[in-house]
């Protein structure tokens, strides 16, 4: 893997969750897109381990279906196609880690993205499920059309938690141009 290669966002995000999920763990890909994340996540929670995928766009969910089945994670995994601001549905268990991708089913339609209102819900109902000493990573992408009003309403809510319980790390990618994306963890403490 080169050094540049080391450093894009979602392989960035895989570098430092790895420490948080172990074999057997709960965890959760808020937006599967092409199944990246999803196929991360099961190699990390491993045979007994179970990975909640959620997406709006059957598209993907069912992208993210072959790529599983391909990689033969597919028996460890719950595909809904759901908007994750729906997640507290259909998980009931505490997760070891929650991962978001903000914005747009790459190669997909741009017209379909998450929005400020839906994201807050999700992040909001994740921090509800994340288990003492989770995390939970969100890959915020802005620019277009709602990704600068969604990017400022999930770190001004982010601000405000309580850090009694909630740890908040914004990393920032400060020498590039163009609105790069931010990668940010929230761990819950307590």
């Amino acid at each position: 893997m080169s050094i540049r290669a080391k450093y894009q966002i979602t392989e960035y995000c895989h570098r430092f969750l790895q420490d948080y999920i172990h074999e057997g763990d709960h965890c959760i890909d808020a937006t599967c897109g092409k199944g990246h994340d999803t196929e991360f996540l099961c190699r990390l929670a491993g045979k007994t381990g179970r990975v909640y995928g959620f997406d709006i766009q059957m598209e993907a969910v069912e992208q993210t279906r072959i790529r599983l089945t391909e990689a033969g994670c597919a028996e460890q995994t719950v595909l809904i196609c759901d908007g994750h601001e729906n997640m507290g549905k259909y998980v009931e268990e505490q997760v070891s880690a929650i991962m978001f991708n903000f914005g747009y089913l790459p190669g997909g339609d741009h017209s379909i993205a998450t929005n400020a209102r839906t994201s807050l819900q999700a992040v909001e109902q994740g921090m509800e499920l994340l288990k003492t000493g989770g995390v939970m990573s969100l890959c915020i992408y802005s620019g277009g059309d709602t990704g600068y009003e969604e990017r400022d309403a999930l770190l001004a809510y982010l601000k405000g938690l309580d850090a009694r319980k909630w740890l908040v790390i914004v990393h920032s990618y400060y020498n590039r141009k163009n609105d790069p994306p931010l990668p940010v963890f929230v761990v819950r403490l307590a």
